[in-house]
């Protein structure tokens, strides 16, 4: 059945270079610093609501991250950390939001994966899942409508959210409209509880391409080197004019649902599967076996990644908390419009 799928040949683009895999390489490894941290802040009470985790996911996020380029628009899901850095993401912006920090993205008002700032193109993850593919695509009709045909849009989505209305709404208007869109759909076995059978019956969800009239793709999201070429060659191709790409990276999600989850659901058989692999490590084997890094190199990365994170935890706690009896709690675009108007 994938043969009849509109799949273009691998070759098309170069292998993944080795600046490129250590790039990739050091976004994942920051991001896992970084959720690590966030998880053992969690469980000692410095951090209210949830706190999600991408461990096992960071190879598909960093590559997508690392192919866009500035004044494209990404919507990150809520186990893009990797990708949110690569993309441009301030180190200490994470922690921001997380504390509750008045000079955060959303100025103390939410918490955890809901931040973005749309100026850039980066835009706030959605609960409401499908319904960001609608927004990226909404943001590259306002490019088209003011003469930018440059840009291109990529967001992500999980196995589960690919059941929703809004997901076959919008893939269906950007394929009909030909908009440069990588959909990244990361299926990673489970929509929360509910594993893959439940969800659906086609053999892979890439065979749902077809149905849009779209190129699909496939990839090992265990991989770092084929999600790097597979999501280079998806990005290269919505970038010149080919329409929208919908990328299937197969993985495992290595946590709970989030840290409140003890993920007793999962079939435990999985971790023993390629499936299982950590992406992370995985990638570190690859970088010794080509010589790329040695064990000396790699420890110094992790060193760096921890000292990059206390900075940014140090630097965050000792920042003023949103304090709804002293602020105007209105949305932070709208209070800068508010004071550019008063200048004026």
């Amino acid at each position: 059945m994938l043969d009849t799928l509109k799949q273009p040949k691998r070759g098309v683009v170069p292998p993944a270079s080795r600046e490129q895999y250590v790039e990739a390489f050091n976004w994942m490894l920051l991001a896992r610093t970084v959720e690590e941290k966030l998880a053992s802040l969690w469980r000692a009470g410095k951090i209210s609501g949830g706190v999600y985790l991408g461990k096992g996911q960071e190879a598909i996020s960093a590559a997508l991250g690392i192919m866009l380029k500035p004044g494209d628009i990404f919507g990150p899901l809520i186990r893009d950390q990797a990708g949110r850095l690569a993309f441009g993401e301030p180190l200490i912006d994470v922690f921001r939001v997380h504390f509750g920090s008045r000079t955060g993205l959303s100025r103390g008002r939410d918490g955890n994966v809901h931040r973005g700032d749309p100026r850039r193109g980066y835009h706030a993850m959605i609960s409401h899942l499908g319904s960001l593919i609608s927004v990226v695509i909404g943001a590259l009709v306002a490019r088209r409508f003011q003469g930018d045909i440059t840009a291109i849009g990529a967001t992500t989505i999980g196995d589960g959210g690919t059941s929703t209305g809004a997901f076959h709404e919008a893939l269906n208007m950007a394929a009909v409209e030909k908009l440069p869109l990588v959909v990244v759909v990361v299926n990673n076995q489970y929509a929360y509880s509910t594993p893959n059978h439940r969800q659906f019956a086609c053999t892979d969800l890439v065979e749902r391409a077809i149905g849009y009239g779209i190129e699909g793709h496939s990839l090992d999201g265990t991989d770092l080197r084929e999600c790097l070429e597979v999501l280079g060659q998806a990005t290269e191709r919505a970038r010149s004019g080919h329409g929208p790409q919908m990328v299937v990276g197969n993985c495992l999600r290595l946590t709970g649902h989030g840290e409140h989850d003890d993920a007793f659901y999962m079939d435990k058989s999985l971790s023993y599967t390629r499936l299982g692999r950590d992406c992370l490590k995985v990638a570190e084997n690859y970088l010794q076996e080509h010589q790329w890094a040695d064990e000396a190199l790699l420890e110094n990365w992790r060193k760096n990644a921890k000292e990059q994170v206390e900075d940014a935890v140090v630097n965050a706690q000792h920042e003023p908390l949103a304090d709804p009896n002293s602020e105007t709690w209105c949305p932070y675009a709208t209070q800068r419009i508010a004071a550019a108007l008063s200048v004026r």
